[in-house]
């Protein structure tokens, strides 16, 4: 009979197994995975908003901890980062953002945000339809478009934070978006 804790089915370890057992299957799901680092108080660098594609999950670790940003910022993920923060058709997703935003302020002391969007984004196919980003020029400018919308939304809620904004494309390489 195979079990929630087994290693082989889920690819947790048994104490991770039962921290999310032992929790309801969320809650903290940090602490459990990275006990003496998820802490309620102190601070972090920066809050880093990505999107949620499967395909860059390394990149973006690879990326921040290249920066020497390893264990140095909070983390959320939206489909479509920046557009996924802004979107009229999700505006939950909007409001998940703003809310941790907050509390990354509250918590962490961040000073500072950076919005990470990705080439070949399908949340921009499917919220601006797909011709929005049929060619890499369009797709550069509209990706620029939303990062800056949502800059300028950061800056007027939180005019002490700082906004950093890139653009990475599938192989890992981000280009800085003025």
């Amino acid at each position: 009979m195979k079990t929630c804790c087994s290693p082989k089915i889920t690819g947790l370890s048994r104490r991770e197994a039962f921290g999310l057992i032992a929790l309801g299957g969320s809650v903290s799901l940090l602490s459990t995975l990275a006990p003496g680092v998820a802490r309620a108080r102190g601070h972090t660098d920066m809050l880093l908003l990505t999107c949620m594609d499967y395909r860059l999950v390394d990149s973006t670790v690879a990326y921040m901890d290249g920066r020497g940003l390893r264990d140095k910022y909070d983390h959320v993920v939206l489909a479509g980062a920046s557009l996924g923060a802004l979107t009229d058709k999700y505006p939950s997703w909007g409001q998940t953002f703003w809310s941790h935003l907050d509390v990354a302020i509250t918590l962490h002391a961040i000073h500072k945000v950076m919005v990470l969007d990705h080439r070949d984004c399908g949340a921009y196919k499917v919220i601006l339809g797909p011709e929005s980003v049929d060619t890499p020029d369009k797709e550069l400018a509209i990706h620029a478009k939303e990062l800056q919308a949502l800059r300028a939304e950061i800056k007027r809620r939180h005019e002490h934070l700082e906004v950093e904004l890139g653009l990475m494309s599938l192989d890992g390489k981000v280009q800085d978006i003025a």
